[in-house]
């Protein structure tokens, strides 16, 4: 019996990301489970003045998207995983537990950076936080070195 059969790696291009991305590609691979990668783009137009989005901005944040997607899926390759690559365009607290469905993940693998104080006094909010979302395993990854971040 398998621990993991199916992996979800999200997938952003930052440090935390990358180091989630390898440590849930190597998980993946000594648990041989099926690997999926997901990046998401938010959605410019619904966070924007509307006469501030053009259709250049936002196919180049797609661009950009798509970019590290293809990164992130060749990394895994170079792994030795055949992952298959999803890009989405929205919010990635209603993406993740939805894809995660979707494919039938086990395990969803994300990578985390520290804020200080001063940013988390700003940002605490009622809004629901992405663990209280998931029906199956979150594996977070973060970056060791606190000064880095």
């Amino acid at each position: 019996m398998r621990m993991y059969k199916t992996v979800l790696l999200c997938y952003d291009g930052s440090m935390e990301g990358r180091k989630a991305l390898r440590e849930g590609a190597l998980l993946a691979r000594a648990v041989g489970a099926q690997t999926h990668l997901l990046a998401i783009c938010r959605d410019l137009a619904s966070t924007l003045v509307p006469e501030a989005v053009t259709s250049t901005l936002v196919e180049c944040e797609e661009h950009v998207a798509q970019s590290i997607l293809d990164q992130g899926v060749h990394k895994l390759r170079e792994l030795g995983i055949d992952a298959q690559g999803t890009l989405l365009i929205g919010d990635p607290l209603v993406h993740i537990p939805s894809f995660a469905a979707k494919i039938n993940a086990d395990l969803v693998v994300v990578g985390y950076r520290q804020r200080g104080r001063f940013a988390r006094w700003w940002s605490d909010s009622p809004q629901p936080v992405l663990l209280h979302r998931m029906s199956c395993s979150i594996l977070v990854a973060m970056n060791s070195d606190p000064a880095a971040s």
